[in-house]
Order: C-alpha cells, then structure tokens, then sequence
C-alpha cells in the first residue's frame, strides 16, 4: 500500500487568467518508497468560516449569510468553493503540483460575499483528496485509492483573495440582477441623464439616506 500525504504549501493570483483565478500549489508526498508512476486526482476546496473570529463591522456585513451573532453557533457552516481535478506526474518521495482555482467576485454567491466581507486576517480553508493512484504491478500498472481521509488544510490571507480580484475588477464588483431591474434601472439612469449603473444606483442610495 503506498503512503500519500498533501501539503497545500502556497496560493498566490494567476497574473494572466482570462477571470479571476488562484493558483494553489500542494505537495504530494507518499512515505513507503513506493515509486508513483501518475495520481489521478480529485480535490474538494471548502471554506471553514467557523475557523475564524470577525469583527463587529465583518459580523454586520455577513448578516444575510449567517443571520444574527446569535444564531452563528447553529448557521455558520463550511461552504464548497471548488472541485478540482489534476493528473499527478509520476514522482518518488514528493512532488509540487500547482493546481487553477477559478473564483468569483459574485455577490449572490455565498463565498463571493464571505470573501467581500472581510477586511484582513486569513481564509481557512480544507482541501479533501480522492483519486486513483498508480503504481508498478507484477502484470503492468497496478492502481489503488486515494484514501478518503486525506485533507490538508491553509489559511490564506485575505489580501492575497483581494490582489486576485484588483487584477480584474480594482474597485468594482459584481451583483447579479433580474432582467426587470436592469431595465428599470436603465430606464431611470436616462431619464434623469446619468451616464453610468453605478451613478444611478449611487443616487438612489443617497436619496434613501444610505449611508447613514
């Protein structure tokens, strides 16, 4: 039986992706001195919010995701960011693999508001493995499972998620309208003569006494 272990050693922005996009590098290692010939392999990313403390303006922004304070012990859940697949070149002792992670700046997706919510600190994050490993066997290839259990977890701080983004979109972001709205909005934005969305929506915003 080979011995696998992950590591995710480092996630930096990739400064020429079409969208936004993280590169993650992880290190596979197998301990037994079996030569690995390829791993076929499948990663789960998740974000594990519980694993870090929020300040009260965090707390304020992240209301329409986990409600009140009070109900955070019972709302605050890990949420999926990614599934990723990879084929592993062969390797003896370990290998670093470097992994695309596509992201989005989405506010209607819960990670695209949790990510927008904070303001420094770290991400937690948990990388879950499976997969087909294969080996050398007495009639070629031999393959064994990527065991279930494998995981590795990385805190990633928040400015390396916001450098990501500021690549793309620096000082904007994105949030996903009905059809009716945009027309509407649209609609208003000629009326009174204002020459962007975002103008109108800030004029609006400041009629409603926002902020306050």
């Amino acid at each position: 039986m080979v011995e696998l272990g992950f590591a995710c050693v480092d996630i930096q922005p990739e400064q020429h992706a079409v969208g936004p996009t993280l590169l993650v590098t992880l290190r596979v290692t197998e301990s037994s001195g079996t030569p690995i010939r390829a791993v076929a392999l499948r990663s789960q990313v998740r974000v594990e919010p519980q694993r870090r403390r929020y300040s009260a303006e965090e707390g304020d922004r992240m209301v329409d995701l986990f409600g009140e304070r009070a109900q955070w012990a019972d709302s605050v859940h890990p949420m999926q960011l990614a599934s990723l697949s990879h084929m592993v070149p062969g390797f003896t002792d370990s290998i670093d693999i470097v992994l695309p992670l596509p992201c989005t700046y989405d506010m209607e997706v819960a990670t695209g508001k949790y990510f927008g919510s904070l303001d420094d600190g770290e991400i937690p994050l948990l990388f879950l493995f499976s997969g087909t490993v294969f080996v050398d066997g007495p009639k070629g290839f031999a393959v064994e499972p990527v065991p279930w259990h494998l995981e590795a977890a990385y805190r990633m701080p928040v400015d390396v998620w916001r450098r990501m983004i500021d690549l793309h979109f620096p000082d904007q972001g994105w949030i996903a309208l009905r059809r009716s709205s945009i027309d509407a909005l649209r609609a208003y934005a000629a009326a009174e003569v204002i020459t962007s969305g975002d103008l109108a929506v800030e004029r609006l915003l400041k009629e409603a006494g926002w902020p306050r």
